[in-house]
């Protein structure tokens, strides 16, 4: 299965210890959105969006990604990410997937450590994660998406 992420992982790199461990020993090609913004994901069977949570909400450079990359209608899609808290809000994401007529399989997000702007003055929130557990959960999430797709 050929598969394509597309991911911003900024702060603490938590977003991109998930797509280690849910990735780890497959064939994949990783895109970075800061750099990949207009991406031909046409020849792809899985493309993945990835992405800590900024204000509830997927990182700018990822929604950018994909409303500006080559897509073929009936694609089959996942959203990753990694949050804080549990204030989040997929449907900026998801609705792109939708205008764009990519087939949203599912997502898999966790907690991710956070520091950004004042949180940095108590601490930060969700301190050592993605723990193990969330690492071993993303690699099943990834392995019965695979399943379905064979």
């Amino acid at each position: 299965m050929k598969t394509a992420i597309i991911y911003s992982s900024v702060h603490h790199g938590n977003t991109k210890k998930i797509l280690e461990a849910m990735f780890a020993g497959k064939d994949v090609s990783i895109l970075p959105a800061s750099v990949n913004t207009h991406p031909d994901l046409t020849g792809y069977d899985l493309i993945c969006f990835a992405s800590g949570i900024y204000y509830g909400k997927f990182h700018k450079t990822v929604l950018d990604a994909m409303k500006n990359c080559a897509v073929k209608p009936g694609q089959k899609a996942i959203l990753v990410y990694t949050s804080g808290s549990e204030n989040i809000r997929l449907d900026s994401a998801e609705s792109i997937l939708k205008e764009r007529e990519l087939i949203n399989l599912g997502h898999y997000g966790c907690l991710g450590f956070d520091t950004f702007g004042p949180l940095k003055l108590i601490g930060g929130l969700a301190k050592g994660h993605p723990d193990a557990e969330e690492l071993e959960n993303a690699k099943k999430f990834i392995n019965g998406i695979e399943a379905v797709l064979q």
